[in-house]
């Protein structure tokens, strides 16, 4: 019984760990490779994971839309 709630404890930290990679994963964030590295790498500290979480979230599609054109 011990394991088993040890292995959910395991399971839910690195849920939470990889919190901005799932995000970026489920929005289809052009860097999500990107994103994916800096949670890997920075993800033990709060700025990296915080700043990764942002950046998952903010929406990439307004960036890609470029310079609009005059009629």
């Amino acid at each position: 019984m011990e394991f088993l709630l040890g292995s959910i404890y395991v399971i839910l930290l690195i849920g939470i760990y990889f919190l901005p990679s799932i995000v970026a994963a489920r929005r289809k964030h052009v860097n999500f490779t990107a994103i994916f590295i800096l949670n890997l790498f920075l993800g033990f500290t709060l700025f990296g994971w915080v700043f990764a979480l942002i950046w998952a979230v903010y929406n990439s599609t307004a960036v890609q839309s470029g310079p609009k054109k005059k009629k």
